[in-house]
């Protein structure tokens, strides 16, 4: 690590976040902590669920939980921290945590986008291919598929963390957003970072837009497949088995869309924040419920649990 000529450390970081008055700060620490709060009890209950429950252990269910255990780490990576500054004003992150919360978002966000395709495929099997679902998508296979997800997003977040690391950071400390985003950093680098821009709109066209296209090919397969369904009842069934998924995948591919292809303007920043938000800290709390109010296998689920324990507590009490 080079010594800068101007003195500054390399080891700190500003975090900008929110600009705004101390009532707004104390409304927005609240808000973000209900939805903290939120996210963290949705989707750990959706882990509980599928890892008590021997009926939600199909396919499904078990890239849900991945899902749900992703989008727990990235927001546990970034919400913390923001709730921190908002408190407390202190905007200081250092460079080691920086690289922390750098290496657990790109995890998550690659993690979250591979298992997002793999749903998409356990959803075109089921529909497209059901007299051979159970043959295709079998326990060392769609286990295999989860693992591979979270392998490649800790070999890409690995990559990019060290790549990161490398890099000189002299003149300004400034993170124009709430977290350590790769963007942010590369832009505050006095490093020649040219080649590092080119390799990062390779790495978003290769596995973001690729994924994408996979997922939106996997649904126009499926859309042509439920409509050579005969009977209304069954397209309603064939469609509405797939419809959570189809709408996590727009939630969580819509704010990227707008985030990544926006033009920059005199309000590009604010927009930045607020896109940003919506990606990292809204959609988190968002999936669970989702998957959950219109699922009855989570509801039976749910029933069957605290059943189980009402059933334990009574037998418990009997006895003593």
């Amino acid at each position: 690590m080079n010594d800068c000529p101007n003195g500054s450390s390399k080891y700190d970081f500003h975090i900008a976040a929110f600009s705004m008055s101390s009532w707004r700060q104390l409304q927005l620490f609240f808000g973000i902590l209900i939805i903290y709060s939120i996210t963290l009890i949705g989707n750990l209950t959706i882990v509980l669920l599928v890892c008590l429950v021997p009926k939600l252990h199909t396919p499904m269910y078990i890239f849900l939980c991945n899902l749900a255990l992703l989008d727990v780490t990235s927001t546990s990576a970034s919400v913390p921290q923001l709730l921190f500054i908002t408190w407390t004003q202190d905007h200081r992150i250092s460079f080691g945590c920086c690289m922390t919360q750098l290496f657990f978002f790109l995890l998550c966000a690659n993690g979250e986008i591979f298992m997002l395709t793999s749903m998409a495929f356990d959803r075109y099997v089921a529909i497209c291919k059901p007299l051979q679902y159970l043959l295709i998508m079998r326990k060392n296979v769609y286990i295999g598929m989860a693992a591979s997800c979270w392998l490649l997003g800790l070999l890409n977040s690995t990559l990019h963390t060290l790549l990161t690391s490398f890099l000189h950071f002299c003149y300004s400390n400034i993170i124009n957003n709430f977290y350590c985003d790769l963007n942010s950093l590369v832009d505050l680098s006095t490093t020649d970072t040219v080649s590092r821009k080119l390799f990062i709109f390779f790495e978003v066209c290769l596995i973001a837009f690729v994924q994408f296209a996979l997922t939106v090919i996997s649904y126009v397969f499926i859309f042509s497949a439920i409509l050579k369904i005969n009977s209304l009842a069954g397209r309603m069934k064939a469609f509405s088995s797939c419809t959570s998924h189809l709408v996590t995948v727009i939630l969580f591919y819509g704010p990227c869309i707008l985030l990544y292809m926006k033009t920059d303007s005199e309000d590009s920043k604010d927009q930045n924040l607020l896109l940003s938000m919506l990606y990292m800290i809204v959609v988190p709390m968002l999936n669970p419920l989702v998957y959950s109010l219109r699922n009855k296998e989570v509801w039976g689920a749910i029933v069957k649990l605290r059943n189980i324990k009402s059933f334990r507590g009574f037998s418990r009490n009997k006895f003593l």
